[in-house]
């Protein structure tokens, strides 16, 4: 396959990605400083000689979900880490991700032989499964949420691992891909043009029968739920493969052909769902309009998007306790004082009682100091841009109450305002307030 992104591609990316940071007011996480990437060997059968790398935050969750990341033709695990969001996003809600690499090191993987396309027959798929248990079995990582993503030839994968391991896979992102067995030619490595070229069209049905019947026959039990991506003007991968991806997992899941909603998430982003009786997605497609190979273009919010389809930035539970640490500056909301209507600020992380936060079941944040209990507080009941927050003793009022988004912001219940570092300081001191919600990454806070 053609590089996922060329030299001159990768320079009309990046033009793209900041048109799109400006235009979204997108952020990721910074990067904690303690993490790094990590080569591992000898992590179990390993048929055709992958090389695996893994990424644990420094604020890994306790028994982490694990998310494989898959590089595209010419790529590699290390370049798919440093050129993708998915590690920072990672920092920010503490999931471990495995970036393996092809072998021969840049070739694509293998989502054409005999072998590939069924469970356990070897090749490509059986390494990556072995991953996976590596982190589960070494890295704590939680068997119950493991999930899958990969753009261009890894997005075949995607495919083709959702296909072949579905009790294994929670859900997946596919980021320009073909359909399961699209690429089918019965050699190693095969290309087929008339996939690449979107000239393969089956109907639902028959897409849905080579997953049933080929992937893994007579399994019968939950499928992952799938999210898709393709650009409109993508000459390496048709954008009409983006078409018969939908055909074959809406039939797989059980779940019309027609969508259930269709709307535009960002500019020049047509999304459309495919829900079941319950309400739930188990399809999500998106249309890119004028986007080439190169998703999914970094700081544009397209790992963001994959990231909450598959779960990964879940909020924090009641009863969670820990530090609220404030991702931009990297330092933890601190109340300076115990006495009631003191400001709060942000300090260097410590781990006193005085940064230790719960989250409560009635949407409270307190902290414990000296025996005595106070709520995070919107300061004289304030809705307005700069309100202060201080805390007060509780009384169960909106103005103690708050949200903990999955979007790492923290939004008070009676305003609607985003918990806010103050001038988008970072040292020692800088007051903490109310302000509208702007996507900046001085209103993004993790919890625990």
């Amino acid at each position: 396959m053609s590089p996922t992104r060329s030299f001159a591609s990768r320079l009309i990316g990046l033009v793209a990605v900041l048109a799109l940071a400006v235009v979204l007011g997108l952020q990721t996480a910074p990067r904690a400083a303690a993490a790094s990437l990590t080569q591992i060997t000898n992590f179990g059968t390993n048929p055709t000689g992958l090389l695996m790398h893994l990424y644990v935050p420094a604020g890994a969750k306790p028994n982490p979900p694990i998310l494989l990341a898959l590089h595209g033709c010419q790529g590699t695990g290390p370049y798919m880490y440093s050129s993708t969001d998915f590690a920072a996003l990672a920092d920010q809600y503490g999931f471990l991700v495995i970036y393996p690499s092809t072998n021969p090191g840049g070739s694509c993987w293998d989502v054409s032989s005999d072998q590939a396309l069924t469970r356990g027959g070897g090749s490509d798929p059986v390494g990556l499964m072995s991953m996976i248990t590596y982190a589960e079995q070494h890295y704590g990582g939680n068997p119950d949420a493991v999930y899958v993503t990969g753009e261009s030839s890894g997005a075949m994968m995607t495919n083709v691992m959702l296909a072949d391991y579905p009790d294994v896979f929670k859900a997946g992102a596919a980021f320009m891909g073909v359909p399961y067995h699209c690429f089918a030619t019965g050699s190693v490595r095969g290309w087929n043009s008339a996939c690449a070229q979107g000239q393969v069209s089956m109907t639902p049905r028959q897409w849905g029968d080579l997953v049933r019947k080929t992937a893994y026959p007579g399994y019968a039990g939950p499928r992952p739920r799938v999210q898709l991506w393709h650009g409109t003007a993508d000459t390496i991968l048709s954008h009409n493969d983006l078409g018969e991806e939908i055909k074959q997992w809406t039939d797989v899941l059980g779940v019309s052909q027609t969508p259930s909603a269709t709307d535009t998430p960002a500019s020049g982003w047509t999304r459309t769902r495919y829900d079941n009786s319950a309400g739930t997605t188990q399809v999500e497609a998106y249309s890119i309009a004028g986007a080439g190979h190169q998703l999914p273009i970094q700081g544009a919010g397209m790992a963001a998007n994959a990231v909450h389809f598959m779960g990964l930035d879940a909020a924090p539970s009641a009863g969670t306790t820990g530090a609220l640490r404030a991702v931009a500056a990297g330092k933890c909301l601190t109340d300076p004082s115990t006495a009631a209507g003191t400001q709060q600020q942000i300090h260097a992380c410590n781990g006193a009682a005085n940064q230790t936060w719960t989250r409560t079941p009635s949407n409270q944040l307190t902290v414990t100091v000296g025996g005595s209990t106070l709520c995070l507080d919107a300061n004289a009941k304030g809705t307005v841009n700069g309100t202060k927050a201080i805390v007060w003793t509780c009384n169960g009022q909106p103005n103690q109450q708050w949200q903990v988004n999955p979007n790492g912001t923290i939004t008070g219940v009676q305003s609607g305002l985003c918990l806010d570092v103050a001038g988008l300081g970072s040292a020692d001191g800088t007051p903490v307030q109310l302000w509208s919600c702007s996507g900046g990454s001085n209103q993004q806070w993790k919890l625990g």
